[in-house]
């Protein structure tokens, strides 16, 4: 059994057991957070009805933060001598999927 989830901007694929990635979540490490459920597939049972999914909770437990890779940004215009480089690193958080429960 697998679903799929919103989690921060995205969509993500998840079963019991996985360690995923996510935006950051103002959650402390050991902390249990929850997901909404788009999609859940059992076997070859396929489930989209949003009745049905807003009973469906994803439950995951915080493991800890961290950064991504570092995006360099550089500005340049030509013959002018305008330059500008800048950096960012998003801030991420691991979490562990525990259950996909509500679902028959």
């Amino acid at each position: 059994m697998y679903a799929i989830v919103k989690a921060g901007g995205r969509q993500e694929k998840v079963a019991v057991g996985d360690t995923v990635t996510v935006d950051r979540i103002d959650a402390a490490a050991g902390s249990t957070v929850t997901f909404p459920a788009i999609l859940v597939v059992d076997g070859a049972t396929v489930t989209t009805d949003a009745k049905v999914l807003s009973g469906v909770k994803v439950t995951a437990e915080v493991v800890d933060e961290t950064k991504g890779e570092k995006i360099h940004i550089l500005r340049y215009k030509n013959k002018t001598g305008y330059r500008r480089r800048q950096g960012h690193r998003s801030k991420n958080t691991r979490v562990l999927i525990t259950a996909i429960s509500g679902i028959n």
